[in-house]
């Protein structure tokens, strides 16, 4: 197996973790890794998985893509979100199961509700 690329892949890492502000130690531990790793990773003497890859663009709040090649002109993805309720539903991730359990089952019979009030209007309330 070559180390083609890795080294460029570790300065990458590098460069985008410093840009974040981020320790090494924070990111290793965010990873599951101990910082020694994960320095071998920054310089290029250890391949990370496809995983850990996955972990650290999630980290630092970039694309696998960027991450691999952030020289390279990629079409960026165009989100337009409701930044309050995307950050609710992050809360909610964070209840235990039953809590969850119970907002979804509110919202569920919120939107059969709604669909149910449309489709009477749609074809009875004509």
């Amino acid at each position: 197996m070559t180390n083609f690329g890795f080294m460029n892949l570790g300065e990458n890492i590098k460069n985008i973790r410093k840009d974040r502000g981020l320790q090494q130690k924070q990111v290793a531990l965010e990873i599951g890794v101990d910082q020694s790793n994960y320095n071998k990773i920054e310089n290029g003497k250890r391949e990370p998985s496809v995983a850990a890859l996955k972990q650290l663009a999630d980290i630092f709040g970039v694309t696998l893509d960027f991450l691999v090649n952030p020289d390279k002109d990629l079409p960026q993805e165009v989100v337009i979100e409701d930044k309050a309720a995307a950050e609710q539903l992050r809360l909610i991730a964070e209840l235990d199961k039953e809590d969850k359990e119970v907002i979804f089952k509110m919202i569920d019979t919120m939107l059969t509700k709604k669909k149910f009030k449309d489709f009477f209007q749609e074809n009875v309330g004509k």
